[in-house]
C-alpha cells in the first residue's frame, strides 16, 4: 500500500464528465473516501481527462504534495504546536497518570518524520489528533507524516 511505503499522494478520478447524476457523484466520493479512508490526508479531484475540465488543478496538487513531503519544520515551532496542542487537548490518563509529552523533533523529510519523547506511550488516537494538528499548523496536507514515540529513558 502507497500510505505504508509513505509516499506523497494525489487521487485523481478520471472520467467525471461521464458521472452527470449528481446522486452518483456523492454515491462514486463516498466510495472512494471508504475504499482509500487510509489515505485521508491525500487530496481527491475530479478531472476529465478528454475535455480538459478541471487539469489544471493536478499540477498545482501535486507540486503541492512533492513540497510538503519535503518540509523541514524548526524544532522550537515543532515544539510551541505540540505544547499548544497539550493545553487544548491533553492526553488521556492511563491507571491514574497522564503522559506528557517532553519535546519533539524532526528527524528527517521525505516524508516528514517526527520523534516525540514521552513520559508514558501515547494512545493511537491521540496521535491522530496530534498528527491533524500538525498537518494544519505546517500545511503539510498531501503528504503522509511518521510520529514515532520514545518514553524517557528508553
Amino acid at each position: 500500500m502507497t500510505s505504508e511505503r509513505r509516499t506523497a499522494v494525489v487521487i485523481v478520478l478520471n472520467k467525471w464528465d461521464l458521472v452527470t447524476d449528481p446522486d452518483e457523484r456523492r454515491q462514486v466520493e463516498a466510495a472512494v473516501a471508504d475504499r482509500l479512508a487510509f489515505l485521508s490526508y491525500a487530496p481527491v479531484l475530479t478531472v476529465s481527462a478528454l475535455t480538459g475540465k478541471m487539469m489544471q488543478r493536478v499540477l498545482p496538487a501535486l507540486r503541492q504534495a512533492e513540497e510538503a513531503y519535503h518540509t523541514r519544520i524548526p524544532t522550537a515551532a515543532l515544539n510551541r504546536v505540540i505544547r499548544e496542542a497539550q493545553q487544548a487537548h491533553p492526553p488521556p490518563a492511563a491507571r491514574k497518570h497522564r503522559p506528557r509529552i517532553l519535546y519533539a523533533t524532526q528527524g528527517a523529510a521525505d516524508p516528514p518524520t517526527f520523534t516525540l519523547f514521552t513520559t508514558r506511550p501515547l494512545p493511537q488516537t491521540y496521535l491522530r489528533y496530534l498528527e491533524r494538528t500538525l498537518r494544519e499548523a505546517f500545511s503539510l496536507g498531501p503528504t503522509p507524516l511518521k510520529i514515532r514515540v520514545r518514553r524517557r529513558g528508553e
